[in-house]
């Protein structure tokens, strides 16, 4: 019962997180989509002039400012999300534990090392984690920043004189620049120094250890 109540538990810390994350999102694409609305009608008004540019940067330059606060909380969030799914992952152990006879019907994972955290995450098959991360949450924010990020890029290269190369030139740069930095701060955030010490059912029996016990493989 109490290991029960903990993953329901868990189950709701989940839910709300991501319920959290994409009402941000849509708030963003939402504000996005208003900026863009906004420019249509200053280009009908006074066209492709000081006023459309001096608007256009501002929008973007704002717009990349929420989308970057955003992909940090979806960050975030999918690193929340690991450890729940660990903690649930070792809740499912000490079902095992208890009752040995359960493991061949689990399709979710039962330790809390890298190898259970996929098996969870892609229901023991990993044929399309290639599709998996291409659709997932976070590769699409970074996407949708480095188009605002590039738009950015050029209309500021435009704004200072420059010709269809340098607008694009600036464009590209500017969005791989952004998703290279993205990339890096993900990177940073989801191989902290050392969280070995912290599995207590990994897949290797060999390197079982306590909530207090470092490893020894």
């Amino acid at each position: 019962m109490f290991l029960s109540t903990e993953h329901w538990s868990l189950l709701g810390t989940r839910s709300m997180t991501w319920s959290e994350v994409m009402s941000r999102i849509t708030i963003y694409l939402t504000v996005v989509s208003a900026f863009l609305v906004v420019l249509v009608l200053t280009v009908q008004r006074t066209g492709f002039g000081t006023a459309f540019h001096v608007m256009a940067i501002g929008f973007a330059a704002a717009a990349l400012v929420m989308g970057s606060l955003t992909a940090v909380r979806v960050d975030l969030a999918s690193r929340e999300d690991a450890d729940l799914i660990r903690a649930m992952n070792r809740l499912r152990a000490a079902y095992v534990e208890l009752a040995p006879e359960l493991a061949p019907y689990l399709t979710t994972g039962t330790t809390d090392d890298a190898a259970g955290l996929m098996q969870t995450y892609t229901l023991g098959t990993r044929r399309h984690l290639v599709l998996h991360i291409i659709g997932s949450t976070t590769f699409f924010l970074t996407t949708v920043n480095a188009i605002v990020a590039g738009t950015l890029g050029a209309l500021i290269a435009s704004a200072s004189g420059g010709g269809p190369t340098a607008m694009t030139l600036a464009g590209v740069l500017t969005g791989g620049a952004y998703v290279g930095v993205h990339l890096e701060i993900g990177r940073r955030l989801f191989t902290p120094p050392d969280r070995t010490s912290s599995r207590r059912s990994p897949s290797s029996p060999s390197r079982r250890t306590g909530p207090d016990q470092a490893p020894t493989g």
